[in-house]
């Protein structure tokens, strides 16, 4: 953590990384070991999973309330996915950002590039963001680790091989690349791309002696 004598703007720390590369797990711990920072909360038309909360796991709309939001440009990201739709309300980083939080966005390579170019003309996201690229060691440890989890058919983890193929060649978008090694390696290392990044002079409001 920075000394009390720096005020700073938070940063809005985005993850990407290829499907099964473990982004959300590293999330998860990051989420549980470093103070001051919080997850942004998605809006989903979805129904509510048992156990679920509205406005602490997801925002649930229902259809019509989120395509207002889309067409009101609300959303800073947003998709379709298995017929539900998904998205990310600028209030929502913005309230949080503005708490002096430090935001964690867990988005896939498209999803980060949507962000990228949205925070080009919009000067405070553009001035917390940094993003992070995780990349498996090797196309092997993925597979490897895709088929761990237990959940996929063949034909499905092909798929999802082709596709890490193509989104890897993009990790010269990214401000930091990570190659993923241990858990705790990884945790390490965003905690230190974190803290390099809270002290750049660019994030500096002020500073009292």
């Amino acid at each position: 953590m920075l000394p009390q004598a720096y005020k700073r703007v938070p940063l809005l720390l985005l993850i990407s990384a290829p499907s099964g590369a473990g982004k959300t797990t590293l999330c998860y711990n990051l989420l549980n070991q470093v103070q001051g920072l919080t997850r942004a909360i998605t809006c989903t038309t979805r129904p509510p999973r048992k156990g679920e909360i509205n406005g602490q796991d997801y925002y649930f709309l229902d259809e019509t309330t989120f395509i207002n939001h889309v067409k009101n440009g609300d959303f800073i990201e947003h998709a379709v996915v298995y017929g539900h739709h998904y998205g990310l309300l600028r209030s929502e980083l913005i309230s949080k950002l503005s708490s002096g939080y430090d935001v964690l966005l867990n988005v896939d390579v498209q999803g980060a590039a949507t962000i990228r170019e949205k925070a080009r003309t919009d000067p405070t996201l553009s001035r917390a963001l940094v993003t992070i690229f995780m990349c498996p060691p090797s196309l092997a440890e993925l597979e490897r680790r895709i088929k761990n989890r237990g959940t996929d058919s063949e034909q499905v983890i092909h798929l999802r091989l082709n596709q890490a193929k193509n989104e890897m060649t993009r990790w010269v978008e990214f401000d930091y690349l990570l190659i993923s090694g241990t858990m705790e390696e990884d945790v390490q290392r965003v905690i230190a791309i974190m803290q390099a990044e809270r002290m750049r002079t660019s994030r500096i409001k002020s500073l009292e002696l």
